[in-house]
């Protein structure tokens, strides 16, 4: 599915496009932004630089029905529309900003991206986390079931939760530390107060694009039409809160009290140049289900998606230090991919909704720099890791500062970014 606007030939006008970490013109994600002094709007990352979409559209360079309207600015309608609108929409955009012969209309229409401040995407309807990543699965359940880490439901079915879309919030917001029930397995019973076990999740997020009526499931070979983009996600944890709280109904409190998801809407046309196949089952796992399996995505279902994770101590801060990298992870390190959690989140006729947001749970790799959560770095707080400054970390401490960052890479295709996904964890109240 790859077309012209994928080309490594492909050069923009906009300088600071040409060999961008994460936005050159072959990437051309979406955003809801606010120039300074001015209202929020649509728009797209291009080097950096922000266009003003609804301007570009007011022009008559591009359709207005297509371009989020300024009242109310949510990209919930344009995920809505068919993929092949949203493709004819992104050859657009890329030829606005590619043939010389529009700079003079559109580039008075950039904003300098650091001047600009960024909202959540789109009015976040339902958050849906999942459990994809197997070996994040078999370091947590170690801790807990050293002889059976994993349960048996595993490798069949997309393990999921329900989580809480309201508090879902913007990169660069703080995060507060949780308060909440805690008790340790010598004591006789719980105390209340600040979480002395707050964690981090590398996660991948998906934003639904027109999604399913209700009582009408989506099959496999359609679930990649209902996906309109990628992001990426922090679903922070209070383990401490969790240990305590998740049986029977599992994750509450420890889990609603923030999440972070990166501004910028990595389109799924995008992705098309780093689709990859999925990775062979290992010889004696059961195969999925008639419902969750697919030739085509077997065969393009994976994402050539790099993840890292970086940890920025106030004190690195006020000594005027570079993040320190955690580790680099990727998601061909999913067990299930996106269209088989999409598949099965609507198969028993649950609708999906323009905006509803998946989470893949933590992406972990197989080695011990590619984890992703202090809870596996540090074997549940038994092993703390240290930091080149000589710091030490179990679990987060006040005045920390994750970031996540992600680079989709493939032969033959020029690298795209997601942008930075971070947030500085703050005092409990």
């Amino acid at each position: 599915m790859t077309d012209s606007t994928h080309s490594p030939d492909l050069k923009s006008w906009v300088s600071s496009a040409d060999r961008h970490a994460d936005f050159p013109i072959q990437n051309l994600p979406l955003g809801i932004f606010s120039p300074k002094d001015e209202g929020p709007r649509a728009g797209t990352a291009i080097g950096d630089k922000v266009l003003d979409l609804w301007a570009v559209a007011e022009l008559g360079l591009l359709p207005r029905a297509d371009v989020v309207p300024l009242e109310n600015p949510t990209l919930n309608a344009f995920f809505a529309l068919p993929k092949a609108d949203r493709m004819a929409f992104r050859q657009r955009l890329s030829e606005l900003l590619s043939d010389e012969q529009y700079r003079e209309k559109v580039e008075p229409l950039l904003y300098d991206a650091a001047d600009c401040t960024m909202h959540l995407p789109a009015r976040i309807g339902d958050y849906t986390d999942f459990y994809v990543g197997i070996h994040h699965a078999m370091n947590i359940g170690k801790q807990f079931r050293p002889d059976n880490p994993l349960l048996p439901n595993y490798k069949y079915v997309p393990i999921g939760y329900h989580g809480r879309a309201s508090s879902i919030r913007v990169s660069g917001e703080p995060v507060t530390r949780p308060n909440g029930q805690r008790k340790a397995p010598d004591e006789d019973a719980p105390v209340r107060g600040p979480s002395r076990r707050l964690d981090y999740e590398l996660e991948l997020g998906v934003w639904i694009g027109p999604g399913n009526a209700l009582g009408e499931p989506i099959a496999i070979a359609d679930a990649p039409d209902h996906v309109a983009g990628f992001g990426l996600l922090n679903d922070w944890s209070a383990r401490d809160l969790q240990g305590w709280e998740y049986q029977p109904l599992g994750p509450f409190l420890a889990k609603n009290f923030h999440s972070t998801v990166s501004p910028w809407v990595v389109t799924a046309e995008a992705m098309a140049p780093f689709r990859k196949a999925q990775a062979p089952r290992p010889e004696g796992d059961p195969a999925p289900l008639d419902y969750l399996s697919d030739a085509g995505d077997r065969k393009h279902g994976a994402l050539a998606l790099e993840l890292d994770t970086f940890l920025l101590t106030a004190k690195m801060r006020d000594a005027g230090e570079a993040p320190h990298r955690l580790s680099q992870s990727a998601a061909e390190h999913m067990y299930w991919t996106v269209a088989q959690i999409v598949t099965h989140h609507a198969s028993n006729g649950c609708d999906l909704r323009p905006g509803d947001l998946l989470g893949t749970g933590t992406i972990s790799g197989p080695n011990d720099d590619s984890l992703g959560s202090l809870m596996e770095m540090s074997k549940g707080g038994k092993e703390p890791i240290t930091l080149p400054n000589g710091e030490t970390r179990g679990f987060l401490e006040d005045g920390d500062e994750i970031i996540l960052k992600a680079t989709a890479k493939a032969d033959g295709a020029v690298p795209i970014g997601f942008g930075e996904c971070r947030a500085v964890v703050r005092p409990a109240p």
